[in-house]
């Protein structure tokens, strides 16, 4: 059965090497760390090799963390997006067998430029679709500022892939300066695209753009496991809040309960080996909002380890045929036009 990996990671030689060039940030200094412990991020030969394990398989790409626009400055992120995106489009182009396609990178602190760029990547270098992350330097992304961007969106009808972000500059408890033990990625990042849903939700971008496809990385994340807590939770929201802290509860009017929009997302399938919590991700979207991504390759192999877990968890937790082929390319197909 074709598979296609719909979220996955890369770094094109044009951009990398650029990257490297640029005055170190922080978040900079942290992913050359892990750019250069994982090969087949930038050699082509040896992600080929890692990929040929797994026969009628092809990847979409999209550039790696961090954000473009946590380089530097605005005239930084522009930049960077443009380098990346004319890369991913040369290396789709060079590799049709390898590649079935790219998301495009923004500089979503610019949203006049982002607004460009998804335009100019879609309609002329051939995006599938864009990936974004969970806010923009800490400020959350139903702010009024990224209405043009969603709008554009909504009329290309291109999917929004969405990235977790935050590093160990978000502390684990008010009282400490950093997260600890790594907890900001393995516990923060599943916070960060659930919040993110959340404002979506909330704020009204689905209520005005009902058509927005959003593609969310590692399952669709906490949602399908505290399904309670969205559903029958949220339809009590303001009812026990206090007076004095209603302008925290108050927002667009939903024509819609808040469960119903949340079933509005698309999930990846990059639960890293976890067939139980594959399986309720699939149970909460249904297997028509499920898209194989594998988080390639960022696993311990550095490359086909998270590939090989996911194909055998489908493999194993009792979904039919219909099913899996839709999950392993139909939607796919579907969702991004291929």
């Amino acid at each position: 059965m074709e598979k296609i990996d719909a979220f996955c990671h890369t770094m094109p030689k044009a951009y990398y090497d650029r990257f490297f060039e640029m005055e170190t940030s922080p978040a900079a200094a942290n992913i050359r760390r892990r750019v250069s412990k994982i090969p087949s991020l930038v050699d082509l030969d040896v992600r080929f090799r890692q990929m040929d394990e797994f026969g009628e398989y092809r990847q979409v790409i999209n550039i790696c963390a961090p954000p473009v626009e946590d380089l530097g400055s605005p005239a930084v992120s522009r930049e960077m997006a443009r380098i990346g995106n004319e890369a991913l489009a040369e290396l789709v182009a060079k590799h049709p067998d390898r590649f079935a396609g790219f998301m495009a990178c923004l500089p979503m602190d610019d949203t006049e430029a982002a607004v460009a760029e998804v335009e100019y990547a879609c309609t002329q270098l051939g995006a599938l679709g864009v990936q974004i992350y969970t806010h923009v330097h800490g400020h959350p992304m139903d702010d009024d500022r990224f209405e043009p961007f969603y709008a554009a969106m909504a009329e290309l009808d291109r999917v929004i892939q969405v990235h977790p972000c935050r590093n160990a500059d978000w502390p684990d408890y008010p009282t400490e300066r950093r997260s600890r033990y790594e907890i900001w990625w393995t516990f923060g990042w599943e916070y960060d695209l659930s919040a993110f849903m959340a404002r979506i939700v909330f704020g009204g971008v689905l209520e005005r753009h009902p058509t927005l496809k959003f593609l969310i990385h590692h399952g669709g994340s906490m949602v399908p496991h505290f399904s309670g807590r969205v559903g029958p939770g949220w339809d009590q929201l303001g009812e026990r809040t206090p007076d004095d802290q209603r302008e925290l509860v108050e927002g667009p009017a939903l024509s819609r309960r808040p469960l119903d929009y949340f079933r509005m997302f698309y999930a990846d399938t990059a639960m890293f080996g976890a067939a139980h919590a594959l399986r309720c991700t699939i149970d909460f979207y249904g297997a028509e909002r499920v898209l194989f991504g594998s988080d390639s390759p960022f696993d311990p192999e550095k490359g086909p380890g998270y590939i090989r877990a996911t194909i055998a968890n489908l493999e194993e937790i009792g979904l039919d045929h219909d099913q899996r082929a839709a999950i392993f390319n139909g939607n796919a197909r579907r969702l991004l036009n291929l």
